[in-house]
């Protein structure tokens, strides 16, 4: 059995809980807890060091493993998320139409809801129709500041 572990990343905009194992990252997502690690498993160094490198803004793009796991469908939309190039942001209906599925609006919103492994897989990047700032699980203003911050370093 592939064991899990757990490290917590001590970002600009808060503290990131990490997990995975040698299979790839599982989840990356936000708490609200200020917690530091004791020890850092190997299988999370690499996820350190890239988003260091994405808050100095160095990378623009991950190439860390993943260890996704959805419904087919969920799976497919987070797929289209990775296309969405650094800094710049598509609609929740771009994506319905780049999966094929131009009515699949709110179950695009669901499945960013349920997107385990936020910024590697950025669905920060995705954002009204209107261009308003809508859903974000680890707020609005962190979705606001994630987009700011690769505009500002975007080249």
């Amino acid at each position: 059995m592939n064991e899990t572990y757990t490290a917590y990343y001590l970002s600009p905009i808060g503290t990131i809980e990490l997990k995975g194992s040698n299979q790839g990252i599982s989840s990356l997502e936000f708490i609200e807890e200020k917690l530091e690690n004791t020890e850092v498993h190997d299988c999370l160094r690499e996820c350190f060091s890239q988003l260091d490198e994405y808050f100095s803004g160095i990378r623009e793009e991950f190439t860390i493993r993943l260890d996704i796991k959805g419904t087919a469908f969920r799976e497919k939309v987070w797929q289209k998320l990775l296309d969405i190039p650094y800094g710049e942001t598509r609609s929740y209906l771009d994506i319905a139409k780049a999966i094929g599925n131009p009515k699949s609006v709110r179950a695009i919103g669901g499945a960013n809801h349920n997107n385990k492994i936020s910024i590697i897989i950025p669905c920060h990047r995705v954002i009204g129709s209107d261009g308003n700032l809508i859903g974000y699980g680890g707020g609005l203003w962190r979705k606001e500041w994630l987009l700011n911050h690769e505009k500002n370093f975007k080249k």
